[in-house]
């Protein structure tokens, strides 16, 4: 019978920027060259389900930034180009601009944590597909028409991803990364909601790592000192997450205190909650309770080939809303942004972008914060077991809202913004600690409304984020195990935008469920199968897409999509309503 250990040295990722590269995860074993007397296989191709942009009608102009072979870059600067504004365009003002991240790799391979920065501003968050003998591709495409400004100037490009080569790891991934811009068919500048300026919250190049800080544990706050221009009349902070090592599967922590009482030998402590918390010199302003995106090696790695995980090709990102908080910083001096993560064991990759709207008629807004009312954090801890047996259930929540107003040349502008959380995480342990079962729900809503003389806008946004799995493992002897894991991931989320007299919806339900099994022995996968249903489905008052599509083991089972919302939208939009 398997002891605690062995789920736990399945479930932990490899840690990609790790001193220790030798703590691996069960990976797949080479298979046999192909006959040279027959035509080679063509590479499989991975892909994440999402909907497609919904791009204008006009040609792109398009920029190739960087090519380069990430071989044993671990440890090792990141690659960086130089970008220029596309200057051949037919037009000088965009209506889309959308980065694509290309890639090819054959051999062996884990998969790979990276990131994108422009200007030291976090374009896109992602994990490398693991390659397989015969080769792979996989191309992200991600519209960025939000950091528009940014696009206007020179910058220089930085991308990072530390892969290693030896003889058993011999993977490397060949990178293009381009941007394509769609010019505006109007030829008048449409991007007035986008933020005139963006300032990178990320560490500065030179490094030997990512642009992002590293939260090594709870107690660990990372911060950079920001200032913000004088004339700012609304700031938005823009997160990007993403969690390794020990907490790359957070929601399957058992508490400190039931390790302690029962040695839970191999499992990871601190309980399975995570929360994200953004100060502003020191003062809490915002949290992120993260969706629990799985990595394409992650749980058993047939399940993400050729259809990987929700959020594992782009990572979301969780935007808080800072303008309350203007009266504080605009006094023309450096304010500190900070990070650290209830809980964290180790390690935590975060930084942010601060979207900055100015006032062009006014060399220097100023305002008040009115009132601000953090929740301390309430937890509630059950537990039922003996042994290595036994029932965990938590349960957290909290709240946080901040008002304040700033005088601009747009008049007086009250700010309200609102977060409210509600966590669950349902823990079952078995078979001596050869069985684990977690059913968690987290529900993350938050509002912003801004009042000015003439008309009130207000965003509100209900997401709900649900993570289960089933783990069974059963020690097979020398040095091998068998497993069963089931895994099902949910993203749901319900938006409402109202501005003046113009209001708008969407809703997202994007469903994802695995059933995998295999034979490991050392830290291969002998044997084994992988298969993924996922059922996507969005909607908003212009565009509708849906897909439904099943894979198993390289091999696409049924896959249908269509334009249609699937029932009615009225009755999606008026759920979406807080």
């Amino acid at each position: 019978m398997a002891n605690a250990s062995t789920i736990l040295s399945l479930l932990l990722c490899f840690s990609l920027i790790s001193a220790t590269p030798t703590t691996l995860r069960p990976h797949l074993t080479t298979t046999h060259p192909p006959s040279t007397a027959q035509a080679p296989p063509p590479p499989t191709t991975y892909f994440e389900v999402t909907k497609p942009i919904q791009l204008p009608n006009t040609k792109p102009c398009t920029t190739h930034v960087l090519q380069h072979d990430f071989a044993f870059t671990y440890n090792k600067p990141p690659v960086t180009a130089q970008y220029t504004p596309p200057s051949t365009c037919s037009s000088h003002h965009f209506d889309k601009i959308v980065l694509e991240w290309s890639a090819t790799s054959k051999g062996r391979q884990f998969d790979r944590i990276f990131g994108v920065w422009l200007g030291g501003v976090e374009l896109l968050r992602s994990c490398t597909a693991e390659p397989r003998p015969i080769g792979i591709e996989w191309t992200v495409k991600k519209d960025v028409s939000r950091y528009y400004s940014l696009f206007m100037k020179n910058q220089t490009l930085a991308v990072y991803l530390g892969n290693l080569i030896d003889t058993t790891y011999t993977g490397v991934y060949h990178v293009n990364v381009s941007f394509h811009f769609y010019p505006a068919q109007n030829k008048k500048i449409l991007n007035d909601q986008w933020a005139d300026l963006i300032i990178p919250v990320s560490r500065n190049l030179p490094l030997n790592d990512g642009l992002w800080f590293k939260i090594e544990n709870s107690s660990d706050v990372q911060s950079k000192q920001v200032m913000i221009p004088q004339n700012a009349y609304r700031v938005v902070l823009e997160v990007y997450v993403s969690f390794h090592e020990n907490d790359e599967f957070w929601p399957t922590n058992v508490a400190n205190e039931y390790i302690s009482d029962n040695n839970l030998t191999g499992f990871a402590g601190n309980g399975p909650f995570r929360e994200v918390v953004v100060s502003l010199d020191g003062g809490e302003v915002g949290a992120v309770w993260p969706f629990t995106v799985v990595y394409t090696g992650g749980v058993n790695p047939l399940l993400w080939r050729p259809v990987t995980g929700i959020g594992s090709f782009d990572l979301p990102t969780y935007d808080i809303e800072i303008t309350p908080f203007l009266g504080t910083i605009l006094n023309g001096k450096s304010h500190d942004f900070g990070f650290r993560v209830t809980n964290a064991l180790n390690v935590w990759y975060i930084d942010a972008n601060l979207h900055v709207w100015l006032d062009e008629k006014s060399e220097k807004t100023h305002g008040k914060v009115l009132t601000q009312s953090v929740s301390p954090l309430h937890v509630s801890l059950v537990s039922n077991y003996a042994g290595l047996n036994g029932t965990f259930v938590t349960n957290v929540t909290r709240s946080i809202k901040s008002t304040g107003w700033v005088q601009s040349s747009f008049g007086k502008i009250v700010t309200e913004s609102t977060q409210e959380f509600n966590y669950s995480n349902i823990m079952v342990m078995g078979k001596d600690g050869g069985l684990q079962i977690v059913d968690q729900m987290i529900e993350f809503n938050d509002s912003v409304s801004a009042k000015q003389p003439s008309f009130v806008n207000l965003k509100q946004s209900l997401k709900s984020f649900s993570f289960y799995i089933y783990s069974d493992t059963e020690d097979k002897g020398n040095g091998s195990f068998a497993q069963i894991a089931n895994i099902t991931l949910g993203f749901n989320e319900n938006k409402i935008v109202n501005s003046g007299a113009k209001s708008s919806s969407s809703f997202l339900e994007n469903i994802q469920n695995g059933q995998g099994t295999m034979l490991v022995k050392g830290n291969l996968v002998v044997s084994g199968l992988g298969s993924t249903q996922q059922t996507y489905n969005y909607g908003d008052s212009k565009f509708c897409y849906f897909r439904d599509i099943s894979s198993s083991n390289y091999t696409i089972i049924y896959d249908k999509e269509g334009h249609t919302c699937g029932k009615s939208k009225k009755s999606r939009f008026n759920s979406a309503i807080l």
